[in-house]
């Protein structure tokens, strides 16, 4: 009696499901789909790569400055909206982010950067 509990408990392990078969609570799914695949179920992608680790620019090369009336070097730190990109993606250090972002936002201050972009500006005129 105690194995007929266990079995009918609704438990996601064992029979399957209504069909049969094992593989899971829906069952086998290497007869619907076709395509080669390894043991994971993936055909051949990895889905996510190993973190790749970067270094900050500016601690690697001390005799880079991050300068407010340098537009250009601040432009490349700056998303198409006009954002200021995260440390994630830029791969700079917490020190050096903040002072990317003051001096982003003093350039922007000055007209040197936007603070919109120009297809957003262009809208109100």
């Amino acid at each position: 009696m105690d194995n007929q509990s266990r079995s009918s408990s609704g438990s996601r392990g064992g029979s399957g499901g209504p069909r049969g078969g094992s593989g899971g609570p829906r069952g086998s799914r290497s007869d619907h789909r076709g395509g080669d695949r390894n043991q994971n179920g993936r055909d051949g992608q990895r889905r996510f790569a190993p973190p790749q680790r970067r270094v900050c620019i500016y601690c690697k090369d001390k005799n880079k400055v991050i300068d407010y009336k340098n537009g250009d070097q601040l432009r490349r730190y700056l998303t198409d909206r006009g954002k200021i990109r995260p440390r994630r993606k830029i791969g700079t250090c917490a020190r050096h982010q903040r002072e990317l972002a003051v001096a982003i936002k003093r350039a922007r201050q000055l007209a040197l950067l936007p603070f919109a972009p120009e297809h957003v500006r262009g809208m109100n005129a």
